[in-house]
């Protein structure tokens, strides 16, 4: 049968029920402005009835119900949008890291139009067509040679600039990798504390709600995505790696590159395997310094290399006007002292690499001339070996635009003397040095015999890279040029000798007496000329158009990033408006709810008052 003081047991539950909600509204409104903050609502259900419909149960009309519970707390969140939300989120912060830095190469690009490299280099060409008409002139010789300097200091600016820019971005880096793996260790130790709460029979929402913030946070960051294992384990993924299993997290370490950049490439602390990361501010920094401002610096670097090569090639030949010869107009620093380009690449105490930038054919060709031989030459590119056939009825020129319109990292040309000229670029993967040969063959004989540059056909007479005195494998007086220091565009200068004396500056070239005949200004009319001739190694471009291209390029980038962040801006928004209408705290809602189980409370106050009086009856009037 029912208790007599049932009633006090059932108004002291229903007024337990109505503090818990009414405590939960006033937490709910004291993190109204907390981030990461979802709103909570207490569940309640009636508590167990006095009977059960069994054979034990005594005779009386019905259950009687002994109340309510409260059964848990639990916070308001939509699962699929969060995960949409972490899903999307690395897109919007990959694309505004790649608008804010694209606008600082904006403006290293944007220079005054008398400062710029393109004006500086207008202004080199101009001072060479004024010493074509006054080669006698002195004073032009000087402006040739001060123009000269002026351009070599915007040319190393702008490097510095564009260095400057990858250096910040490679701070940047360390910077987020640190706070991926601070995340990382968070979320691991919270999922810590939330297994030892549920273990308890808890239910920790400000624990969950902590979690998920830094989830947030991680998520604009690097690509993450995350699960739940059987056992109710917590994991997050990064790009098909496990960043948070449980309460073990993995870290972000560094390892040296060896590319000579002095950058360090990201690896995993515990297997030291190479860590990528396709999205997000880690993944859109690592890839403007490793790829977009490396580009950038390359095309400058190989503008310099090219410039000065085509410059150096006229004026060794040419003579100045006090009869000196054989000088480099300006001149760039090896990457090695050994006259071979032998190297010791591995670090062993050996030399077991040659870094050669350039060979010349000791064969006059002609450029219109069929070659009348057959074969195919090959060459190293950024993904392997290049294979470049010619046919006889081929000409030079069709072989040249064919090495030169594949995707090999060797480029050809003649010279103002019609011999071939094999030339490196810079190289795509970041193993392989820039400016660097690295494989030549021939099956036949247009590379050996023809013009003069290998002292054999077939795989035993290639030249390799990957071998000391790999020159060796050159015809007898093929000419050769060691490969550069690394970026070239950082320190190109006027060569001493003709800054000191500008009668160096050599205009024409010498006749048959071994003298410049005054007046003679040839040389001059061909490096003027190099202005407006398709020099450009590779796509054979003129330098304007390199200038065009390269503006052209980082405007369109730049304009890519801030359209994809806008758009990505937009879609983020909008899911967080969506996630703030189910999760976020309304104080006009929380309030509403509030004096409903004000209500509740009073009213549960007012039944034990009642019940009370009926108890007093009992005990104290009963039989009176």
């Amino acid at each position: 049968m029912g208790s007599t003081f049932s009633g006090i047991e059932l108004g002291k539950r229903s007024i337990m029920a109505n503090t818990d909600a009414i405590t939960t509204a006033g937490h709910n409104i004291s993190n109204a402005n907390t981030e990461g903050y979802s709103r909570q609502r207490v569940q309640m259900k009636e508590f167990d009835p006095l009977y059960r419909p069994d054979l034990t149960r005594t005779e009386h009309a019905g259950m009687i119900g002994q109340g309510i519970s409260v059964e848990s707390i639990n916070r308001i969140r939509d699962e699929f949008l969060d995960q949409r939300i972490v899903g999307q989120a690395n897109q919007e912060g990959y694309w505004d890291t790649r608008s804010k830095y694209y606008m600082m190469l904006e403006q290293i690009y944007n220079e005054p139009d008398d400062v710029s490299v393109r004006s500086n280099m207008d202004k080199f060409w101009e001072a060479w067509q004024e010493l074509s008409i006054h080669p006698e002139n002195q004073a032009a010789r000087q402006s040739v040679v001060t123009r000269g300097e002026t351009l070599t200091d915007s040319i190393k600016q702008r490097w510095e600039s564009l260095s400057g820019v990858s250096n910040l971005v490679d701070s940047d880096i360390k910077a987020t990798v640190r706070q991926v793996n601070s995340y990382a260790k968070q979320i691991a130790d919270i999922n810590g504390e939330i297994v030892r709460s549920k273990a308890m029979g808890d239910n920790p929402n400000d624990l969950m709600d902590r979690r998920d913030l830094l989830v947030d946070k991680l998520s604009k960051l690097v690509n993450v995505s995350t699960d739940y294992r059987d056992n109710d384990e917590f994991l997050v993924h990064v790009d098909g790696h496990v960043l948070v299993q449980g309460s073990f997290p993995r870290q972000i370490d560094f390892a040296p590159k060896n590319d000579g950049s002095g950058y360090n490439k990201l690896v995993w602390s515990d297997n030291r395997n190479d860590a990528y990361f396709s999205g997000g501010q880690l993944g859109a920094l690592v890839e403007l310094r490793d790829v977009d401002i490396r580009s950038e610096i390359q095309s400058l670097n190989t503008l310099t290399m090219n410039f000065s090569d085509l410059v150096n090639d006229v004026h060794r030949n040419a003579m100045g006007a006090n009869g000196v010869t054989g000088l480099d107009f300006f001149v760039q620093h090896p990457f090695v002292e050994n006259a071979n380009g032998n190297f010791d690449r591995d670090g062993d105490g050996l030399l077991d690499t040659s870094y050669v930038f350039r060979f010349t054919g000791t064969n006059e060709l002609d450029m219109q001339q069929q070659v009348g031989i057959e074969g195919s030459m090959t060459f190293s590119g950024s993904q392997g070996d290049v294979e470049i056939p010619y046919y006889h009825t081929d000409t030079v020129e069709t072989v040249i635009a064919r090495i030169n319109n594949s995707t090999s990292e060797v480029k050809a040309y003649l010279d103002k003397n019609n011999h071939l000229v094999l030339k490196a670029t810079t190289a795509q993967n970041e193993e392989n040095p820039d400016f660097v040969i690295r494989h030549v063959e021939d099956s036949g004989y247009f590379l050996a015999g023809y013009s003069g540059i290998l002292r054999g056909t077939g795989p035993e007479n290639a030249y390799d890279f990957a071998q000391a005195d790999s020159v060796n494998a050159l015809a007898q007086n093929t000419q050769f040029a060691v490969s550069p220091y690394f970026n070239p565009s950082a320190y190109i200068e006027v060569n001493k000798t003709i800054r000191n004396d500008v009668m160096n500056v050599a205009a024409g070239y010498s006749d048959a007496t071994g003298a410049v005949v005054v007046g003679d200004g040839r040389a001059a009319v061909e490096i003027a000329a190099i202005r407006n001739t398709s020099v450009m190694v590779g796509s054979m471009k003129t330098f304007d158009d390199y200038f065009a291209d390269t503006v052209t390029n980082v405007g369109l980038k730049g304009e890519q990033a801030e359209t994809n962040l806008l758009s990505q801006t937009a879609i983020m928004n909008d899911l967080r408006d969506m996630r703030d209408s189910i999760s976020g705290v309304n104080i006009d809602e929380e309030l509403a709810e509030i004096m409903k189980f004000q209500h509740g409370y009073n009213a549960a106050a007012k039944f034990i008052t009642v019940w009370d009086s009926l108890l007093d009856t009992i005990i104290n009037r009963l039989g009176v």
